[in-house]
């Protein structure tokens, strides 16, 4: 029996997937459970028209995220910190700085994507990347002076 699998199964198959199973494994277990549907011809093409919005919504996401790392490519942050001699922080500029100071600027980016090994800890110009989508990537110019 062919079916559409509408979620994981262990061993069977991954959602979206077209497979053919053993009609009484069908029938007894997988139909019941709400783990796959038959493949029918209507349902066939809900799952071409589901998988093709998917494909889009996923072009779209990447796009959204291309331009918001154009954006922050170009742009500078502005941090203030207390400072010792030779240009070292009391302190130190984390992550979560860095997201509050783009939340400040109008830029919702969470403090986890934001790729900061170490903390900043010197004054002047860092270059900080962020992962916006797992195929995009932009970096950031944090800029830190002495309060």
């Amino acid at each position: 029996m062919k079916v559409i699998f509408l979620k994981d199964v262990k061993g069977q198959g991954k959602k979206g997937e077209v497979k053919e199973v053993s009609e009484g494994y069908a029938t007894n277990f997988l139909l019941p459970k709400g783990l796959v549907r038959p493949a029918t011809e209507g349902n066939m093409k809900t799952l071409e028209h589901q998988t093709a919005a998917e494909q889009k919504r996923k072009q779209q996401e990447k796009e959204e995220a291309q331009a918001l790392g154009k954006k922050l490519e170009e742009m500078t942050v502005q941090l203030k910190a207390k400072a010792g001699e030779g240009g070292r922080l009391f302190g130190a500029i984390t992550s979560k700085q860095i997201s509050e100071a783009l939340q400040g600027l109008g830029i919702k980016i969470d403090k986890r994507k934001i790729e900061l090994n170490d903390p900043i800890r010197t004054l002047g110009v860092t270059q900080v990347p962020v992962k916006l989508h797992p195929e995009v990537k932009a970096t950031l110019k944090v800029q830190v002076t002495e309060e």
